[in-house]
């Protein structure tokens, strides 16, 4: 009976130490910090240089949209696809628009834990040749980071203009 007792009691130490002395589990890595302030820098950016291929006309060298993009505007379908996007632009660049400038202001950002998709909200202008605001809204934007450079993938605005 002795002998049982000094074998369980071996057994049961054996099998504490296995479990203790055992390797332990790796908790999963931190995500790299996401720094906020320059993804709302990089997006400005982004921004404003839209904004300076729109206002010079030059839309053909927009990068803003990704290939598979979607822009939701008001009282139209969406627009699917950045060359459908793109035509659209095109077709409101024209003789009464020359003068015209846009501008836009990216209000906030909220950026997924990884970085890899921002969404945007901002405020946008649109002046004539005098400075004077023919429309004013606001615009939502979701980007994500393809090959190391944010894209727009999908887009809405609302203007805050009264209807006419």
């Amino acid at each position: 009976m002795k002998q049982k007792i000094i074998e369980s009691a071996l057994l049961s130490s054996s099998i504490f130490l296995m479990i203790a002395c055992g390797p332990k589990k790796e908790e999963p890595a931190a995500a790299p910090a996401v720094d906020k302030e320059q993804i709302k820098k990089e997006i400005q950016a982004k921004e404003n240089q839209f904004a300076e291929l729109y206002n010079a006309g030059e839309l053909r060298n927009i990068g803003y949209y990704a290939d598979d993009a979607t822009s939701f505007s008001q009282n139209k379908p969406p627009l699917v696809g950045k060359l459908a996007i793109v035509e659209f632009l095109k077709a409101g660049l024209d003789a009464s628009s020359k003068g015209n400038k846009i501008s836009f202001v990216t209000n906030e950002v909220f950026v997924s834990s990884d970085g890899n998709q921002v969404v945007e909200i901002g405020y946008y202008k649109l002046s004539d040749s005098t400075s004077v605001a023919i429309n004013t809204g606001n615009y939502m934007v979701l980007f994500e980071r393809r090959n190391g450079e944010y894209v727009v993938v999908r887009d809405m605005s609302a203007s805050d203009m009264p209807l006419e």
